[in-house]
């Protein structure tokens, strides 16, 4: 798949930095990874050239490949042309109605009676100046989905993947498993692509498993108090959520839960977090 530029629009031409899969071993081991897709519904970002989309179109039941790039998209189109399980959509994946695509149809709903929408797979190779947003936007639309195989920037994985206390661990890290149980397949060298980039690529499976219910947060004020935990990462997770919280309320919320006042957020498993979150949140309603 094409990379992006910062202001997130395509770059058309391989010397301005599209990367397309090239090793069909990789493209194999990808489409291994989704496991058993011959009656699931499977979302491809950035088909490209098709290195994945031909061996997709061949299991699954039904694959939606969205594509920027008006050349490849229409290239793509006439390839698929006989496929009927196969529909190219030409457009940016981050302004795709998800909606639109695996919601019940208008009229095919009866009154009262909820309809649980099909789970769907995703597969691609994340541009790298949206890996975070549209990671983002999968979870916020993850009732329609139940995996994501995705290839991201092998520094990007690490940091999927990572757990509290090291290194690679962050706000990246704690979101993504927030919703998702990510794992780190494998590497991919700059040769598995053409042009090869200047980085190192990975593949990360990550199955859909949120933890909301399991860790009694409300969704969004507990994504905020992430956000502003891992605000700079050379703070002290306390110097961090002093701005929101009073510094008595924050102390004595901080001890209640056994966490040192010098301690920072990459240290903190999730499970701690949401203690301490609902520690001061209930501080705040008193």
């Amino acid at each position: 798949m094409a990379k992006v530029s910062p202001s997130g629009v395509r770059k058309s031409t391989p010397k301005l930095g599209q990367h397309f899969l090239s090793d069909p071993v990789a493209a194999s081991r990808i489409i291994e990874a989704l496991g058993d897709i011959a009656q699931k519904t499977v979302l491809e970002v950035g088909p490209g050239r098709g290195a994945i989309t031909g061996l997709l179109a061949k299991r699954a039941r039904r694959l939606i490949a969205v594509e920027l790039d008006r050349v490849l998209s229409a290239q793509l189109r006439m390839k698929f042309s006989l496929w009927p399980n196969v529909e190219i959509l030409e457009g940016d994946i981050l302004s795709v109605d998800f909606d639109t695509i695996f919601g019940p149809r208008p009229g095919t709903a009866q009154p009262g009676l909820e309809i649980r929408p099909e789970k769907a797979s995703v597969v691609g190779n994340l541009p790298y100046y949206i890996t975070s947003e549209l990671l983002l936007k999968l979870f916020a639309y993850r009732k329609y989905f139940d995996s994501f195989v995705v290839m991201v920037q092998l520094e990007v994985a690490d940091r999927l993947a990572a757990q509290p206390g090291t290194r690679d661990y962050g706000l990246l890290s704690a979101t993504a498993q927030l919703y998702t149980r990510p794992e780190k397949l494998f590497a991919l060298p700059p040769g598995a692509f053409s042009p090869p980039p200047k980085v190192q690529s990975a593949v990360v499976r990550m199955k859909v498993e949120p933890r909301l219910e399991q860790l009694q947060v409300p969704e969004e004020a507990f994504l905020n108090f992430l956000r502003l935990s891992f605000g700079q990462k050379r703070k002290t997770l306390s110097n961090n959520l002093k701005p929101q919280y009073d510094a008595k309320v924050l102390r004595a919320a901080l001890q209640a839960n056994d966490i040192d006042a010098s301690v920072r957020a990459e240290a903190l498993p999730l499970e701690t977090s949401a203690a301490l979150f609902r520690a001061l949140e209930a501080q705040n309603q008193r």
